[in-house]
């Protein structure tokens, strides 16, 4: 058997993604989850600040209105995708 071979036996996809959920549920019930992704939070609202003014010439309230509608258009933009990628996929017989 090769290393590719007894790895892909090793990890299976499904187990894998169990296993994480149960270590995503571990460390909600022993800390805070806004506390824990506080970080990665603020880099991905910052990213739409950067976005907007990219020189910081900007007032911070008008640099903080334009990127939430910044962010706004993200989301936005993905709800689209994701309409369309659903109206994509073929729906079952009923």
């Amino acid at each position: 058997m090769t290393d590719s071979e007894n790895h892909s036996q090793r990890f299976d996809p499904n187990e894998m993604a169990l296993r994480g959920r149960i270590g995503a549920y571990r460390l909600h019930a022993t800390h805070d989850p806004r506390a824990t992704t506080a970080k990665a939070r603020a880099a991905f609202l910052s990213r739409f600040e950067t976005e907007v003014d990219p020189d910081g010439v900007l007032e911070p309230s008008e640099r903080c209105r334009r990127a939430l509608a910044a962010r706004s258009a993200y989301f936005a933009r993905l709800a689209l995708k994701s309409a369309r990628a659903r109206r994509r996929r073929p729906r079952p017989h009923d």
